[in-house]
């Protein structure tokens, strides 16, 4: 089990003045309830999804087991007609499937061209655009994206972390979200951007010793909420029913901070990528050391990196 478990805060009736001054400068997460999302939380039943769906042809990931491994890939990719993935994805058991009668689905909305062009339901779902309001706490010109998800009862996605701030709005359905720090990624043995650990609820620390380290946030969000998710901090999100979701990310940044490739908002900053191609070129280098040696002037560098770029205004 992780260690320290500490809730996500809940606030009502937060006004745009006070999440940017009070709230937004923390950089930690927070649910926000009573925000006036439109007719969304109400409007968007299964019925009323497939028809205004319709038979738009969609990519979807198809998973046998609940529990999603972005870096094994233990899921494969199909495509289904929007109203049959919303259909399917509200079932338990079906009556057609591509792998098993109980296979889990997941959508996470695409561009047009996903190589170039950003999700955004308001595009991608024209129809549905009036039924939803994004929360007005960033200006126009930082919005990213926005990403519908749609997920079947108990899928678990892996833990990751996105280089943009994003609010996840639960507009039906309920999702528990574990969150942990940037501070502690030391200790969820990262592979890029994800977590190896998938079981985060019963992790083998025999494998993951160091996962026992990292402070737990949690939260339960239901029909109407909305989870800031500050850039950097890790998530793994539940759906404990079937559920929508819709995912806005924004640029908190200058836009030349990040890379102008990136369509999902998940590839690291530029100066980022940079300085670790950087940091590759001096591992081979010092492989060019005896281990004696070796050993000496990594820890020398790793002390000059603490000493030089960790902040010391975050816990």
């Amino acid at each position: 089990m992780a260690g320290q478990r500490l809730p996500v805060p809940r606030l009502e009736g937060v006004s745009q003045e006070h999440f940017l001054q009070h709230l937004y400068p923390q950089r930690k997460p927070v649910v926000l309830e009573g925000i006036d999302l439109g007719t969304c939380t109400s409007k968007w039943t299964v019925d009323y999804l497939s028809q205004i769906g319709g038979e738009k042809e969609v990519k979807i990931h198809v998973a046998a087991v609940a529990q999603m491994d972005f870096i094994s890939k233990n899921f494969v990719y199909r495509t289904l007609p929007f109203d049959k993935l919303v259909q399917r994805a509200a079932e338990e058991k079906h009556k057609e499937f591509f792998i098993s009668e109980d296979e889990k689905y997941y959508l996470r909305s695409l561009g047009e061209d996903p190589r170039k062009d950003v999700a955004d339901i308001r595009k991608q779902f024209p129809l549905l655009e009036g039924d939803i309001k994004f929360p007005k706490f960033f200006k126009e010109e930082q919005f990213f994206s926005s990403v519908f998800r749609i997920s079947s009862p108990g899928l678990q996605l892996w833990t990751h972390y996105d280089v943009m701030d994003n609010f996840l709005i639960q507009v039906t359905g309920k999702k528990r979200v574990v969150l942990f720090s940037p501070r502690d990624a030391q200790y969820l043995y990262l592979s890029g951007t994800k977590s190896e650990v998938l079981n985060i609820d019963d992790p083998d620390l025999a494998k993951y010793p160091l996962f026992s380290k990292a402070r737990r946030y949690e939260c339960s969000l239901h029909a109407g909420d909305v989870l800031f998710i500050p850039a950097l901090w890790f998530h793994n999100v539940i759906s404990e029913e079937f559920g929508v979701g819709v995912n806005v990310f924004w640029k908190h940044l200058p836009s030349e901070c990040y890379d102008k490739t990136d369509t999902y908002g998940n590839k690291d900053l530029t100066a980022a990528s940079r300085a670790a191609q950087i940091l590759d070129r001096a591992l081979k280098t010092l492989a060019e050391l005896p281990e004696e040696y070796r050993d000496f002037y990594a820890r020398r560098m790793v002390l000059h990196i603490q000493d030089k770029a960790y902040s010391k205004n975050f816990e």
